[in-house]
């Protein structure tokens, strides 16, 4: 007979007493687990009846019984131990086989109930294929298991294979190891949630979750290792489909750029759907246009907008910005542009394209499974979102087809959004390039560079405008202004702004009237928009007109931010401008302040947009700019480069006000290029007049303007003397024109008309319209001045 070894597994016999009785009842044999049990040693047992064992219930001793066959062959009792204690016992009787003798085993009913319980905990356990059940010996190999297809998606397992027959030996080696540190130690082990190869196919992957404890006998000697594992990927999985959702709802869409929409789409789709993620978007989306109608297969007009994750850079030959080559035509592809979720494994895909370079060019190496999309919104096709699945094997499922056509969908109208915004944003930049000045202008007064950046990193166009006018007289006048709000209201509005202003420049009106008339125009549009946007209509004006004769400017503000002089020594101060209320308050009224600025001094207007609105203080915020305005403006710089760079330097992040800047270099006129004299209200110092304006305009060279300028100087002062009276005021001032001013004390509008034959008067305004350029009038604080130009290159 061989030899039978232990491997020191829990046995059911632990524990169990034995012992022999003959016929009558009376104890033959007893053995150690008896004594064990009974506190009786086998001299104490042997030979007397096992009815003195037994109690009842009450705990009296048993009444004997007649013969072997009173004891049944199995039952409970209770037996008295020699310590006075009672306990129960289940016990099993059999006749030995020959003799009327009977074999006794009992063992506590407790054990039998646990035991019991324990089996049938187990059997319950293992019968069920939700979660996994796996016994292991001290070796480490599977003793009892119900692991099976149902639970790892393979075939059962076998009794007594290691680990790595189920899983891949990278796996295994880290649960084996996870298992014998609970074999040593007793402690239990949570080994989380984990990935695992299956060893039957290595590409598929599972998440498990593990939980190990150790097995021992009665001794607490360990026999082996229970260890519980659930398979929680489809739960995961799951899991990752609803955060998905929610990811895709939270985030595609934040944005109105086109492309970081893209992004933002196949970014959520990574790893949650797959291992690789591209969108592809038709050219005229990019452009903000329609994108064009078609169906089947050629050019498509695609080109990759977005690729996830973007670390690994391109998987194909096709780059982000490229377009994507013509494709065949298929029933597939037709599916896909009429809407359908597609779904295609390798060599399906290989086979429908049917030409090895395109097959090079468009498809990842060693991907598995692809699943395509369409993007359409409001009844155009977009372009597609495609998911790859490279390393895993397990093909999309029709869950997964649901949910990438449920957020194609969302993002499809997302992607449309900024689509159109790209339109109208576009429809709003070329609106307001249109509305605005030349960047730069060079005039005898100044040299002048304006720079205009919208709020949102570039995205909101808003109602910020500068101008700078010329002005009869070589004098400028330069605005700055904003429009409350953002978008096509707003500069429709500054374009309204703008007109008015130009027209009340050409009037040569002061700045505080030109403030003053405009804040009457907004009244008026306030009054004419819908209630609902009645409180959206405002804005801010700073008007200034500098003078390079008098080297003198005076300016009135609407609310605005004060202007900033810069010196040509490099230092600066803020003029102390008083501002009036903004234009959207009417019937107020607004001061002038005047001002002398040096020649090469820099004059920098600008909106509020370019001071820091985070900072409490103002005052520190416009401190921190005119030390910008310092550094950027000095002599040697270029206006429209230090312009544009400063207003760079101030939307590192995006602002949310548009920001407008007007810098303006200023000039002068030399004394000897003017000649000014005054007169009484005397009709003889006409004739004194043309006098000195002749010496002046041959000690300038222009001998040849002489007789025309004695004229409309002799036309000039007569009328100012007859209608106005003294004193007169005559001013030549030479540049690239000769101008004539003449100043009386009256405010009277002088009228050109064409005079009759039989007037005597009336013809000295016709005669100068028509020897110079160009003439007119504007008023000042005590009269009014009529002025007059003549080209001098045609007179030489």
């Amino acid at each position: 007979m061989p030899l039978l070894s232990s491997n020191n597994r829990p046995s059911a016999f632990d524990g169990l007493a034995a012992a022999v009785l003959d016929d009558k009842g009376t104890i033959l044999r007893w053995t150690d687990s008896a004594a064990a049990l009974t506190g009786l040693t086998t001299d104490e047992a042997c030979g007397h009846p096992v009815w003195d064992l037994l109690v009842r219930a009450h705990g009296t001793p048993a009444r004997r019984l007649r013969g072997g066959s009173a004891i049944p062959p199995r039952g409970w009792a209770r037996i008295r131990q020699s310590s006075g204690a009672v306990v129960e016992v289940a016990f099993r009787t059999t006749r030995l086989t020959g003799s009327p003798d009977l074999l006794v085993l009992a063992t506590p009913s407790q054990d039998v109930t646990d035991r019991d319980r324990g089996v049938a905990l187990l059997d319950a356990l293992v019968s069920q294929n939700s979660i996994g059940i796996t016994l292991y010996d001290t070796d480490l190999s599977i003793v009892q298991t119900n692991a099976s297809s149902d639970v790892l998606g393979g075939p059962g397992v076998p009794i007594g294979s290691p680990a790595d027959d189920v899983v891949s030996w990278d796996d295994a080696k880290d649960i084996e190891y996870t298992l014998r540190q609970v074999l040593a130690t007793g402690k239990p082990a949570f080994d989380g949630e984990r990935w695992v190869r299956l060893q039957h196919d290595p590409a598929l992957r599972r998440r498990l979750t593990l939980h190990a404890f150790r097995l021992q006998d009665s001794q607490g000697n360990p026999t082996g290792v229970a260890v519980m594992h659930m398979d929680t990927t489809e739960e995961l999985l799951a899991r990752r489909r609803l955060g998905l959702s929610h990811e895709a709802a939270v985030r595609v869409g934040a944005s109105l750029d086109v492309r970081r929409t893209a992004q933002d789409l196949a970014d959520v789709l990574v790893p949650a759907l797959g291992d690789l993620a591209g969108v592809e978007l038709a050219q005229a989306v990019f452009d903000g246009a329609d994108p064009p109608r078609g169906l089947g297969g050629g050019d498509l007009h695609l080109r990759h907008a977005a690729l996830a994750p973007a670390a690994v850079g391109p998987l194909t030959g096709i780059d982000l910005g490229d377009e994507l080559p013509p494709v065949p035509d298929s029933p597939l592809l037709r599916g896909l542009q009429q809407g359908r979720t597609v779904v295609l494994g390798r060599e399906e895909l290989i086979a429908m394209l049917g030409d090895p370079q395109l097959v090079e060019l468009l498809l990842p190496k060693s991907f598995r499974w692809v699943m395509l999309a369409p993007l359409w919104a409001r009844g155009s096709l977009l372009g597609d979102v495609t998911v790859w699945r490279i390393e895993r094997s397990d093909p999309f499922t029709p869950e997964d087809a649901d949910l990438l056509t449920e957020v194609a969908s969302r993002a499809a109208l997302a992607l449309d959004n900024a689509r159109r915004y790209t339109r109208e944003h576009r429809a709003a930049v070329a609106l307001q390039e249109r509305m605005l000045p030349p960047a730069t202008t060079d005039t005898p007064a100044a040299e002048t560079a304006g720079a205009y950046l919208p709020a949102g990193d570039g995205a909101d166009i808003g109602g910020d405008w500068f101008d700078a006018l010329t002005l009869p007289s070589f004098r400028v006048a330069l605005v700055i202004g904003d429009v409350v709000g953002h978008g096509m209201h707003a500069t429709a509005g500054m374009g309204r702004l703008r007109a008015a202003i130009q027209t009340l420049a050409d009037l040569e009106l002061e700045p505080e009237e030109v403030l003053t008339r405009t804040a009457d125009l907004v009244q008026r549009l306030t009054a004419e928009a819908p209630p609902a946007e009645q409180d959206g209509v405002g804005a801010t004006c700073l008007y200034a007109i500098y003078d390079p004769v008098t080297g003198r400017c005076t300016m009135a503000s609407a609310g605005h931010p004060p202007p900033v002089v810069i010196h040509p020594d490099g230092t600066a101060h803020i003029v102390a401008v008083s501002a009036g209320p903004p234009l959207t308050v009417g019937g107020m009224p607004y001061e002038t302040t005047t001002i002398d600025i040096e020649p090469g001094s820099v004059l920098a207007l600008y909106t509020d947009g370019l001071m820091d609105r985070d900072s409490r203080d103002l005052d520190e915020a416009l401190r921190r700019l005119t030390a910008r305005l310092v550094s950027s403006c000095g002599p040697e710089a270029v206006l429209a480069d230090a312009g544009h760079a400063l207003l760079a330097d101030l939307a590192v992040q995006p602002r949310r006000d548009d920001m407008a800047l007007l810098l303006a270099r200023t000039r002068s006129i030399p004394k000897e290029a003017t000649a000014v004299w005054e007169f009484r209200g005397d009709p003889t110092v006409v004739s004194e007049a043309r006098k000195l304006t002749a010496r002046q305009l041959t000690a300038w060279g222009l001998q040849d303007l002489v007789f025309t300028t004695e004229l409309i100087v002799s036309e000039l002062v007569t009328n100012a003397i007859r209608y106005a009276g003294g004193p007169v005021g005559l001013r030549l001032i030479r540049h690239d024109v000769l101008v004539c001013e003449v100043t009386d004390p009256s405010n009277t509008q002088p009228r050109l008309r064409r005079a009759r034959t039989t007037d005597e008067g009336g013809r000295g305004l016709f005669l100068v319209a028509q020897l110079t350029a160009r003439w007119g009038c504007r008023y000042g604080q005590n009269g009014k001045t009529i002025w007059a130009e003549q080209p001098i290159d045609n007179a030489r």
